[in-house]
């Protein structure tokens, strides 16, 4: 059983460039990673092999049905319903392993990000696709919660495709990846860090090759401007211009020296044709263009020692549910980490948090200045962004689109997109919030949807930002580097859920 693409071509509708020219590879059983920077195609590729999408060109052999499991969770998925009411041994066993609950197919708007989640991954399995394409499954998921997908995956016997930022469950599920790159897509054996291993040896090999033919062809430019010199030096001395008419003698020294020279205009086509055989020979050889990664953030501290103070209270949650939080500070050098498991009211602590600020702000006339990056944003606000971006002027959207460039996404691209991926749209909120000098950056799970590359240079520099940090992430690594104090959320006594400072 294999699922392959024979020079598939395809591009959205009003989009000036294709997404893939002439895409060809054959995949089997078991899981294949697909790695790429954000923009590169990763979802657009998994939409085709689902069957979600067309190619404009070019054939797609489906040996089964196919789903595709998509990043955003903005709507139930289809089959949920039929999921919770299923009393059959294996939808229970799936509903226990994932953790759902009878009544979230009712109550889809009030859910996290990652019950969600949770929930689209269960509904698919529970249909049992032959060809299953997933999508950053772990983007929103606590820590018992990726355990629990991470199994639940590891049991999909079909042809499985998966993207992921995620680069440990990319290594124990996958058998081989396709590497998305601007020189094509390659199938390389073993897992993500093999395959990445393989690629960097791939690429220095390449490197190396080009370096050699560049100098074969330096040389051979040189032999040719010096011998085409030497060719015209000589021709001026074998002319007959300036001679007298009946100077026999002379013109007969210059005509037995045009016949003891007679091949120095082979010669010159031969180091022409050997020329333009290493110019041709440089050009076939692809390399990677390397692009310098990393941007720095800057803003500065308040003035004002405290920026925010919340008084200890209830939020409700839904269903009767409240977090409780004691009183709250947040100071102008504080570095501050959010976490707790889904559910738990994390993003409604952050938007509560959010538009306190704005109200102090405005009522004490302290000015400062919020930078604030959501969980989710949804397809039409997507656009949306994109559009006021396109709307800037030239010097601000340049500057936004040389972050973009350094966060390791194509701007040109970006630009001709009709619709940011989620990770690119990441990208380019990250850049307004730098262009915005502000006082304190508000990052609700900021490395959701992000590549690797990118998850670094933004660690990087946030570590380095002068101003006041709130975070909330699963990614202990990155709380870990970058916060200085942890606000947890637990299951409480009184409450359903209570913070813990």
């Amino acid at each position: 059983m294999f699922l392959s693409f024979k020079n598939v071509t395809f591009t959205y509708e009003g989009a000036p460039e294709a997404v893939f020219e002439n895409l060809t590879f054959t995949i089997g059983q078991g899981w294949t990673g697909v790695v790429g920077v954000n923009g590169s195609g990763k979802s657009t590729l998994l939409r085709l092999a689902s069957g979600e999408l067309s190619p404009d060109k070019g054939q797609i052999h489906q040996p089964c049905r196919g789903l595709y499991c998509q990043q955003r969770t903005d709507f139930a998925p289809d089959g949920l319903e039929y999921l919770l009411d299923d009393w059959r041994p294996e939808a229970q066993r799936l509903n226990q392993t994932l953790g759902l609950r009878l009544d979230w197919a009712y109550k889809w708007e009030i859910l996290s990000h990652g019950e969600r989640k949770r929930a689209q991954i269960a509904a698919m399995l529970h249909q049992g696709p032959g060809l299953w394409a997933v999508d950053e499954p772990t983007n929103h998921l606590d820590q018992e919660a990726a355990k629990q997908v991470w199994q639940s995956l590891k049991m999909f016997q079909g042809i499985g495709l998966l993207v992921s930022h995620d680069r440990e469950l990319l290594d124990d599920l996958c058998r081989q990846c396709l590497f998305l790159t601007p020189q094509g897509i390659i199938l390389r054996p073993g897992n993500y860090s093999e395959g990445a291993i393989q690629a960097a040896k791939e690429a220095l090999a390449a490197q190396r090759q080009r370096t050699k033919a560049a100098r074969e062809v330096e040389t051979l430019q040189k032999e040719f401007y010096i011998r085409r010199e030497q060719t015209i030096k000589a021709e001026k001395q074998r002319s007959k211009r300036g001679v007298a008419r009946k100077d026999y003698d002379a013109k007969a020294k210059i005509n037995a020296a045009r016949i003891a020279d007679s091949g120095s205009g082979q010669r010159m086509r031969q180091i022409e044709g050997r020329l333009e055989q290493a110019i041709d020979k440089k050009s076939e050889i692809k390399t990677q263009r390397e692009f310098s990664l990393g941007i720095s953030i800057g803003g500065s501290q308040a003035q004002k020692r405290i920026l925010l103070s919340l008084e200890e209270q209830q939020i409700p949650l839904g269903e009767d549910q409240h977090l409780w939080i004691p009183a709250l500070f947040i100071r102008s050098d504080d570095r501050i980490g959010v976490q707790g498991p889904n559910g738990a009211g994390k993003s409604t602590l952050i938007r509560l948090i959010v538009n306190t600020f704005i109200h102090f702000g405005d009522s004490d006339r302290a000015g400062h200045k919020i930078a604030y990056i959501p969980q989710e944003i949804d397809t039409a606000q997507s656009r949306r962004i994109l559009e006021d971006f396109l709307k800037l002027s030239n010097d601000r959207l340049g500057r936004a689109m040389t972050l973009v460039r350094r966060l390791g996404s194509d701007p040109a691209r970006l630009l001709k997109s009709i619709e940011p991926s989620p990770g690119e749209l990441r990208k380019l909120l990250i850049a307004a919030c730098i262009q915005d000098d502000p006082n304190i950056l508000i990052l609700d799970e900021p490395t959701n949807h992000m590549d690797l590359p990118s998850v670094e240079c933004l660690e990087n520099a946030l570590e380095d930002c002068p101003t006041a940090l709130l975070m909330v992430s699963h990614d202990r690594r990155f709380l870990g580097k970058l916060a200085k104090q942890i606000w947890t959320i637990r299951r409480g006594r009184k409450y359903a859920w209570e913070l813990d400072k």
